[in-house]
């Protein structure tokens, strides 16, 4: 690894490159350690004197730049769940101390918008020293939908991120292989992109790619344009497609996924495929990242370096590593001797039908693993607590009818689990994240009733 900015001992700096490696690449085009420096510097001083931050630039580069100086002006950066105009007008009436960083003007935001081009006007300054953070200081506020509707916010300070990436990086063969470059498909402004895309480049010494492609043969022309050993930062959405696309990937050290778990089959689809390796993170917004798995060589989970779970009356609770205090984690865990556990679902995950029981990521994965589905999902009944509902499920599947959708799924779940009404769409309105967020579903049930789209055609669909 490249010499570091500071003693690492210190866990105080923002990078550990040194000063002329490259931290970012922009198609092809390196940019260093140096000049984000002088970047930050420069943005920092032009920033406006306000408290809190909404950062909304998709650019990878520009949102560390705009990241590292609000940490050095001590502003909190704000991730809502999604950066929407909706959830951020929402959100800057409890924090009207705020503005948001952005690359282009947003008509329907209501807060102070400051554009990046405005920060970088003048001419370069000179770097007088390093860009130095307290530990103690809150780097970041984070939201999760709360039980009254009211978003929940999770703070993390500069300890707790830090720390975080360090155990991942060491977890995963990322020094241990010496991994060159990083390409992510996620944003920015989501804890496993902040974690992944942000905080392991600048702990690792990895350079990142500043784009954020979405289709399999952008992601390959981003790969084969940086330094090898390269990684790929990804999602089960995206991962899905790359395997599908039958293309002549360049080499990949491994790839990491996260925000669903990965299935068996579409894990050895993918390393196959794309002759890499596969790994997992599991982790949430209240506790990062603590676990991995290599999917095609272990169904557990192995918990990073001196973290714990531990059973409790009301579920399992997670405690050392890097969190300070004990979390109470949302997800069934089966824990199994020597740091690792089954992964059997979110509490609200599990699924009661006429007295018999299935976990609702279970059967998604039923339906995405059937030859023809492009994408797909369950949708749990109503009122979980009825069990003589029924479910449904909504699906892409241009080459297939209901009746062979249904068929393949009675050969792999029970009959009382089998999706009635099954609604045929043309995609799903997943968010950047690969993931589906529920008003977003119901608004697209309101309109195909509005128009009918549930009808079955000529094909029994």
């Amino acid at each position: 690894m490249a010499e570091a900015l500071v003693s690492r001992e210190s866990r105080t700096s923002v990078l550990y490159h040194s000063s002329k490696q490259p931290l970012a690449w922009r198609r092809g085009q390196s940019i260093s350690a140096e000049t984000f420096l002088q970047d930050v510097e420069q943005a920092s001083r032009s920033l406006p004197e306000k408290r809190y931050v909404f950062n909304l630039c998709e650019d990878r580069y520009r949102f560390m730049v705009g990241f590292a100086a609000a940490l050095h002006r001590k502003q909190i950066t704000l991730m809502p769940q999604n950066a929407t105009a909706g959830a951020i007008n929402g959100l800057s009436e409890d924090f009207p101390d705020s503005y948001c960083l952005v690359e282009k003007s947003i008509n329907e935001i209501s807060a102070e918008q400051i554009e990046y081009g405005e920060l970088m006007i003048s001419d370069k300054l000179v770097n007088t020293g390093l860009v130095t953070i307290d530990p103690d200081q809150i780097a970041a506020i984070l939201f999760t939908s709360g039980s009254t509707g009211k978003p929940k916010m999770h703070a993390k300070d500069w300890r707790t991120l830090t720390a975080e990436a360090a155990l991942a990086l060491q977890h995963f063969p990322f020094l241990s292989r010496n991994i060159s470059s990083i390409l992510a498909t996620v944003p920015s402004q989501h804890m496993y992109g902040l974690a992944t895309a942000i905080l392991f480049p600048w702990q690792g010494a990895i350079s990142i790619d500043t784009g954020r492609p979405f289709f399999p043969a952008d992601i390959l022309a981003s790969l084969s344009r940086l330094p090898a050993p390269r990684v790929l930062i990804t999602t089960p959405l995206h991962l899905r497609a790359c395997a599908a696309a039958s293309l002549d990937w360049p080499p990949i050290e491994f790839i990491v996924s996260a925000t669903a778990p990965l299935s068996e089959s579409l894990a050895a689809d993918v390393e196959r495929e794309m002759l890499t390796q596969v790994f997992e993170i599991y982790g949430s917004t209240e506790t990062g990242s603590i676990a991995g798995r290599r999917t095609t060589e272990n169904s557990l989970w192995c918990l990073y370096p001196n973290i714990t779970i531990s059973p409790q009356a009301d579920g399992c609770e997670v405690n050392g590593g890097h969190l300070m205090d004990k979390v109470l984690l949302n997800d069934s865990i089966k824990l199994e001797s020597g740091g690792e556990f089954h992964l059997l679902g979110r509490d609200s995950d599990i699924l009661k039908i006429a007295g018999k029981r299935a976990s609702l990521s279970d059967l998604n994965h039923q339906l995405m693993d059937i030859p023809g589905v492009i994408d797909g999902t369950f949708l749990p009944p109503d009122d979980e607590k009825q069990e003589n509902q029924r479910l449904s499920a909504l699906v892409v599947a241009p080459s297939l009818s209901k009746h062979e959708i249904l068929q393949a799924l009675g050969k792999t779940i029970d009959e009382v689990f089998l999706p009635r009404p099954l609604h045929f769409v043309t995609s799903l309105p997943r968010n950047s994240t690969g993931k589906l967020p529920r008003r977003d579903i119901d608004k697209l049930l309101i309109s195909m009733n509005n128009n009918q789209h549930s009808v079955p055609d000529s094909n029994g669909r």
